[in-house]
């Protein structure tokens, strides 16, 4: 089903699209192209006619590596879904209540969510059922989906061999979609065998000198790990770092201009401001571009954006994000970037102190960084289906 259209709206769009193994588990984009869009990677296109997209992706596609950890409490860029029993159905998010029960993990309830929105999987109103009962109500989407998976006999054949509480096509809900995908995802992005790993486990020889001293400025002088720390390399917490805003942002209806405050647009708390979470370094030197709107293109460059995000901020081009040309929306990209007001009210928010290294400590950096990438992991368990049981093109 990862890499199956059939979850999507017009069946045209797959998780694998924006997710695709052959680009670190992303899309190789800073904003992505979702629904409408044609071609994989850095070679996706908008689309034609009447179908075009009308509008990019917000926010950088998050790498999935290690997303089935049980230490993962919290997801996506302003961590609109968390683990939390507010609603008393264990996750606070956007379909609040009517988030289904019997989600076995926060990895099974964010895959349920691109489904229901109209840029990245569910398409126009007017365009088919799905994304008509979006608008109705978030929860309308998923029967839809549901039946679509049951009614295709390999489908319905495999959920019942695979869940105790399946013996009929019938008895497949979203609930067992969503926990299916969670199960693909948790093991087959899971990655801890890179050198680092191997250094950790007692093997002295598996990182290269100038790794080791990276490895050194990363845990001491450069304070990377303050907020990548732990066997995620990540806190799971959310820093403001002052990164340049382009894009359509995730402007809310009261927002005075198109902007993204991150963490603010879901908790409502004014000291969340453009906070975004914490990524983790798993395989980093596969993701890019890096930062929640894929500001930078190279680790060097998102690395020296942390030493000194002012200054970086000052100096940011256009051309270092990697945006496939939109012609229809050329003329807005970048329009964020020329509201004074709003450069202000971003720059007043930064959680990162300068950090003074040379060129050569940078590069030992990176050369930690790569160090942080799996081997046989990256391989998959399972891998790229040649087809699917829907009989959709999958994503290559």
């Amino acid at each position: 089903m990862f890499f199956d259209p059939i979850l999507s709206g017009n069946r045209n769009i797959a998780c694998a699209t924006c997710h695709h193994p052959e680009h670190g588990t992303g899309d190789a984009l800073s904003l992505g192209i979702g629904e409408g869009g044609t071609g994989l990677g850095p070679d996706r296109r908008p689309g034609a006619g009447a179908a075009r997209i009308i509008k990019r992706i917000p926010r950088n596609a998050p790498a999935l590596w290690n997303l089935g950890a049980r230490e993962v409490d919290v997801m996506f860029h302003d961590g609109r879904l968390s683990v939390s029993d507010i609603y008393d159905n264990g996750f606070d998010s956007p379909a609040q209540e009517w988030l289904p029960e019997g989600l076995n993990s926060i990895l099974a309830a964010q895959a349920l969510f691109p489904m229901t929105s109209q840029f990245e999987m569910a398409g126009d109103p007017k365009e088919n059922q799905v994304a008509g009962a979006a608008y109705d109500r978030i929860d309308a989407v998923w029967p839809i989906i549901a039946k679509r998976v049951r009614i295709i006999p390999e489908y319905a054949e495999m959920f019942v061999g695979a869940f105790d509480d399946v013996t009929s096509p019938l008895d497949i809900t979203i609930t067992h979609v969503a926990n299916a995908l969670a199960a693909f995802e948790g093991t087959e992005f899971q990655s801890f065998d890179s050198p680092f790993d191997a250094f950790l486990a007692g093997d002295a020889a598996a990182l290269t000198p100038d790794q080791k001293a990276g490895m050194d400025l990363f845990y001491g002088e450069a304070g990377c790990a303050d907020c990548h720390s732990g066997p995620l390399l990540t806190d799971q917490k959310f820093h403001a770092l002052m990164l340049p805003h382009f894009g359509p942002g995730k402007t809310r209806q009261w927002d005075p201009v198109v902007r993204d405050v991150g963490r603010m647009g879901a908790s409502d708390r004014l000291e969340d401001a453009y906070r975004f979470r914490t990524p983790s370094l798993r395989n980093v030197a596969l993701t890019a571009p890096y930062g929640h709107n894929g500001a930078y293109a190279t680790l060097d460059g998102i690395l020296r954006h942390h030493l000194d995000a002012r200054s970086e901020y000052r100096n940011w081009q256009p051309q270092l994000a990697a945006l496939p040309d939109v012609p229809w929306l050329a003329s807005a990209d970048f329009l964020p970037m020329q509201d004074g007001r709003e450069r202000a009210r971003l720059a007043s928010r930064l959680d990162l102190e300068p950090v003074s290294l040379t060129d050569a400590e940078i590069a030992q950096v990176i050369s930690f960084l790569n160090a942080l990438t799996g081997t046989d992991s990256l391989r998959g368990r399972l891998g790229r289906p040649e087809t699917v049981p829907s009989g959709l093109e999958v994503p290559e």
